[in-house]
């Protein structure tokens, strides 16, 4: 395909996947809000309701990582086309559902289906746009994210307050208005006819699976599960002949080091999403409705700069962008550990600069990886990152919520005074203090050498 050519198709593909990354977001975390009314209406305990959620994140997690390893043997828009059609699939099925296995069935074919667009996500940006456009690219998936995190619950509160909660399961239908234009402006390229390592692939799969479920219920026998389908992994990848992932893809210096990064800072950027809401609730004493409404215009800011942070990269580099997003990070961690427990008001504009600061990191990181990959890897490795921002998700929200269980008797921060917030505050100053360790890591392995190299 020729470069022009592609790069239009790249500008609309770009567009369409940013519409398909508003409704899989919100799918993922809408139902949320109704876990309680599911509860009751089936008598369920928390554990088993919360499997409403957990399965279906569990299944995206690692449908990511392998539908991204399926792009770099098969073509992108069959995969589109078959994930988009199961998760309207499981959608159906949810929709009618009478008894609550029918419920949990549905959103486990969800996410088997929906796996596949954080994986296209990472593709379609790498393929369609060269490495001096690549970042915008990035910026504008970014923002499909940022909405659907930011209307999800909204649009869920609102739908269930004159319908049924089933009827959350048609959300997901909206995206085969854009099944169309996949198959229109996606290639027919695909890589190397080569046979698919299942084997690998199972054993990935797994270990991923037992460490989020070691997690999120804190069990020891998935833990050693996992380490030891972790073991076997590892030595399959180095005797199969074509392993599910190859051993240079780990060997690449600069690949692994941005993977470490991306994986510490999605741990800490996550406190944003997981703890926001429970200071507003716990401390502040907001109703659920006006939390949602509190994080509103931090992920409209970060849908509206989104472009920008792409654009600063493509021109002023990786290493710029991450340092604006390290300031804007550190200046929210500061103010929410000095002044957790004020106004509500003021926390929303706190978590302006934190949404924003998480979005420019992923931004940066994202486009560092995406350079660092040959094309025959490309699917693979950006699924993997996927997967791992996934996994770090899980594990900083067990830390943080034992944390939060545990209270704290004072606050490390001088500054801050409310009694029943210091445990929050305490949690924030320590992510400071993390992110500024991360930040001088980060110059010294690639800020040095964005330097030496303009200087050259």
């Amino acid at each position: 395909m020729e470069t022009g050519v592609q790069q239009q198709a790249g500008e609309r593909l770009i567009r369409i996947l940013a519409f398909t990354l508003v409704v899989s977001v919100m799918s993922a975390t809408m139902f949320n809000i109704v876990l309680p009314e599911i509860r009751a209406e089936f008598q369920l305990s928390l554990p088993q309701v919360s499997w409403v959620t957990s399965a279906f994140l569990l299944i995206y997690a690692i449908g990511t990582v392998i539908y991204g390893k399926l792009a770099d043997i098969y073509k992108l828009k069959n995969l589109l086309t078959f994930g988009l059609i199961f998760f309207a699939f499981g959608s159906m099925i949810g929709l009618t559902a009478q008894a609550y296995w029918m419920v949990l069935l549905g959103r486990i074919l969800q996410g088997v289906g929906a796996a596949v667009v954080p994986a296209t996500a990472g593709i379609i940006p790498v393929r369609y746009f060269p490495q001096e456009s690549r970042g915008r690219a990035l910026g504008i998936s970014m923002t499909g994210l940022a909405i659907g995190g930011a209307i999800g619950p909204i649009i869920a509160t609102l739908l269930v307050s004159v319908v049924h909660w089933r009827w959350l399961f048609c959300m997901p239908l909206l995206t085969l208005l854009a099944l169309p234009y996949y198959r229109k402006y996606l290639d027919d390229e695909h890589g190397k006819a080569d046979n698919i390592d299942w084997l690998g692939g199972g054993l990935l799969a797994g270990t991923a699976a037992l460490l989020l479920l070691a997690i999120t219920n804190k069990a020891w026998v998935p833990a050693v599960g996992c380490l030891v389908l972790f073991i076997m992994f590892m030595a399959r990848i180095r005797l199969a002949v074509n392993p599910f992932i190859r051993l240079e893809l780990f060997c690449n210096k600069s690949y692994s080091l941005v993977l470490t990064f991306a994986f510490l800072t999605t741990g800490i950027g996550y406190s944003l999403a997981f703890l926001s809401p429970q200071l507003l609730s716990q401390v502040n004493h907001l109703a659920p409705g006006l939390v949602g409404f509190t994080l509103v215009p931090a992920a409209v800011t970060t849908a509206i700069l989104g472009r920008k942070a792409g654009k600063l990269a493509d021109e002023k580099g990786n290493p710029r962008l991450f340092y604006t997003a390290s300031a804007l990070l550190l200046t929210c961690f500061v103010l929410l550990s000095s002044f957790a427990g004020i106004s509500p008001v003021y926390v929303a504009i706190f978590l302006i600069f934190g949404n924003v600061g998480q979005s420019f990191m992923m931004i940066a990181l994202s486009n560092t990886i995406s350079r660092s990959l040959p094309k025959e890897q490309t699917g693979v490795g950006m699924g993997l990152l996927a997967t791992l921002n996934f996994i770090a998700g899980a594990v900083s929200a067990g830390v943080y919520s034992t944390t939060v269980d545990q209270g704290a008797s004072s606050g490390w921060n001088a500054v801050n005074s409310h009694p029943n917030a210091f445990a929050y505050s305490n949690i924030y100053l320590v992510l400071a203090i993390l992110h500024v360790m991360i930040l001088l890591l980060y110059y010294y392995q690639f800020g040095r050498v964005e330097r030496r190299r303009k200087t050259a």
